[in-house]
């Protein structure tokens, strides 16, 4: 199945270098929000990525905004995992899926609509350690 870009990809350089430095300050924090720690899959150098997430049940769920053809992406599926650290804890995620989900039906509402504006249906799901 093709998947067609995002709109959102257009903003990736502002928020690779602008954005996510300041994010990383307080997305450990806030509710619906995480970074993402993995390693670099050619480098084995750490990187700290803030992102949305969504927990359902013992999976977190994360929606591709940029698309699945990213190097966060690759790494965490090369790597089998990652650690993520939200609300001020970490958690140990494995088994990470991409998924294509039109619907977006594991989404908040607010974010189903933010997300089909974006055209982004590709989703990340990783299981709890």
């Amino acid at each position: 199945m093709t998947v067609p870009p995002t709109r959102m990809r257009i903003i990736r350089p502002f928020t690779t270098h602008v954005f996510n430095p300041i994010a990383r300050r307080f997305a450990g924090w806030l509710p619906g929000f995480g970074i993402l720690e993995y390693r670099g899959r050619t480098s084995g150098r750490t990187y700290r990525t803030p992102i949305n997430v969504f927990r359902r049940g013992d999976f977190y769920v994360f929606a591709l905004t940029y698309g699945a053809d990213v190097q966060w992406v690759k790494n965490v599926v090369a790597a089998g995992g990652c650690t993520l650290h939200t609300r001020g804890g970490d958690v140990r995620l494995v088994e990470p899926e991409l998924f294509v989900d039109p619907s977006r039906r594991l989404m908040p509402l607010v974010v189903r609509t933010v997300l089909r504006l974006d055209r982004a249906s590709e989703f990340l799901r990783m299981r709890k350690a």
